[in-house]
């Protein structure tokens, strides 16, 4: 419409007045609070970033550089270009803080429930579910955790091993059979998988665990997802899918309750072998649902993740290769033909142990720990606010050359023991884990192997693959035997050549995938 005189231009003014004076003020507001958001970015704080608007601030700049193939820590990495080691953001309408040092994370993980707490993105919460154990507050939590435990078990880790070393030889025979070119990311993703639904629920029928694994894909990808609930989308999708899992769960609970005796010994069993405890010892229906998914995508996704980057890695480096086929196939001589692994033969893998390390120390799996600032804080000199994020960034510290010499080579002796003083065994946990882990239920699961001289020990907080403190990463052992039983399988028995070196990684995933999902060639010693 064109505005020809000045009677029009009045006539105009007073037919959309409304119209422009909201826009006048909306305007008015951003510039506002634009301001406001600058000024207390560089006089409050002191922590350099880009609030941007409210609301939005950067979301779609972090949704843009998690639907590129350089992942979602690119947006990270960009912010620590412009901005230093330390810088804030707005993240869905959040304040989010990027701690870099192992003072910070110190800080942080020493003060679980004091001063922080968990702090996932709205998306990751509604995807696993409020009574998760990633979501639910400081007095659930400790019952939950301690409940959630018998899986991790020594006698459950070692019933485990065998279990998993089974299925994993069954299945690298059936690749020597029907070809020996396979996608590793996948066929860990789907051992792992089968392997954790047998150990949780005893489900082995191929077209329930083919549906189960589609709806739980579909919930994992819907983490990272903007959440509005808009058909098509991967957030809808994803919600969508953790209500058809919630009832399939759901009906396998009634099922078990009404079969009475003969139930299979898992898991849910013994979660409702409790129904008639106090609430304090037990977990209602909800809360066993919720974490069944928790620990389901957990124990699928990372490990998995972790198994593929370990072959990429040792493929990049044979003197490493080499080194740890040797030890592999040195344990294997003095096992009987065809047994299977157990917990004693993961003790005597040394090497394996530095392979598995430098390969979590590499890929960072989980590349941040996000908490909230429940009061207003301090983190070395920074001024953080009450309902603030704070992301520890496990990948900036693993990659901080001021801790591990040239931090971008792949080195696993760089783990290896150089102190004379130190004790012949100390437990795995605390060789994967800082020293100040504060959980003392979670510090009794452990497995004794060979100590190294860890760098992590020297400098606390600086090797934070599952975090530390009383949220540690419940199923850190068993991602650790997994890792070590599929390494020793795949280097006592084959060699393998990488099919597509392409390191772009998966599009749309929480955590780093390479996108072709390592296909390699296999070749029978």
């Amino acid at each position: 419409m064109m505005i020809r005189s000045k009677e029009e231009l009045i006539f105009f003014v007073r037919s959309y007045y409304d119209v422009l004076f909201a826009v006048l003020v909306s305007v008015g507001f951003m510039f506002y609070f634009s301001a406001k958001a600058k000024k207390i970015s560089g006089e409050r704080d002191h922590i350099p970033g880009r609030l941007g608007v409210p609301f939005v601030g950067e979301t779609f700049s972090f949704l843009s550089a998690t639907n590129s193939t350089k992942g979602c820590y690119e947006f990270v990495r960009l912010r620590r270009l412009w901005y230093g080691k330390w810088f804030k953001t707005r993240i869905f309408g959040k304040v989010h803080v990027f701690i870099p040092t192992t003072g910070g994370a110190k800080t942080v993980f020493a003060s679980d429930f004091a001063q922080f707490n968990k702090g996932y993105v709205k998306s990751m919460a509604d995807a696993v579910g409020k009574k998760s154990l990633l979501c639910v507050p400081h007095e659930s939590h400790k019952r939950i955790r301690h409940l959630l435990s018998d899986p991790f078990s020594m006698p459950s880790l070692s019933k485990f091993v065998t279990k998993f070393d089974k299925m994993l030889c069954q299945r690298l025979k059936k690749l020597e059979e029907h070809g020996k070119r396979f996608v590793v990311l996948d066929f860990n993703m789907k051992i792992a998988f089968d392997a954790m639904c047998e150990m949780l629920m005893s489900v082995t029928e191929e077209s329930m665990l083919q549906q189960i694994e589609k709806d739980c894909t579909d919930v994992s990808n819907a983490m990272l997802s903007f959440p509005v609930m808009i058909p098509g989308t991967r957030y809808y999708r994803g919600i969508k899918a953790r209500n058809r899992l919630m009832e399939t769960f759901r009906e396998m609970i009634e099922e078990r309750r009404g079969r009475g005796k003969g139930a299979p010994e898992d898991f849910l069993q013994s979660m409702l072998d409790r129904d008639s405890l106090p609430p304090e010892e037990k977990l209602d229906d909800s809360e066993i649902m919720d974490n069944l998914l928790t620990l389901i995508i957990a124990g699928q996704t990372t490990t998995a993740a972790a198994m593929m980057w370990s072959v990429k890695f040792l493929d990049e480096n044979p003197e490493a290769q080499d080194r740890l086929r040797e030890e592999q196939l040195a344990i294997l001589r003095k096992k009987p033909q065809g047994a299977a692994l157990t917990l004693e033969d993961l003790n005597s893998m040394s090497y394996g142990l530095k392979v598995a390390k430098e390969t979590l120390r590499m890929s960072n799996v989980l590349l941040w720990y996000p908490r909230v600032a429940i009061t207003d804080c301090t983190i070395e000199g920074h001024s953080i606010k009450k309902g603030w994020h704070v992301n520890v960034d496990a990948t900036c510290i693993h990659y901080d050359p001021s801790i591990y010499k040239d931090p971008v080579q792949f080195n696993p002796s760089r783990f290896d023991v150089n102190m004379p003083s130190s004790p012949p065994f100390v437990s795995l946990s605390c060789n994967f884990l800082d020293q100040h882990v504060t959980d003392e239920h979670f510090k009794a699961l452990t497995i004794a192997l060979p100590a190294t001289n860890l760098q992590e020990m020297q400098k606390p907080y600086s090797f934070i693959p599952f975090g530390s403190g009383p949220r540690t990463c419940l199923g850190m052992n068993m991602a650790k035997v997994t890792m070590l039983a599929f390494l020793h399988r795949l280097t006592s028995g084959y060699s393998w050549t990488v099919d597509d070196p392409d390191t772009s990684l998966e599009k749309k995933a929480h955590i780093p995938r390479l996108r072709s999902g390592c296909p390699i060639t296999l070749k029978a010693i």
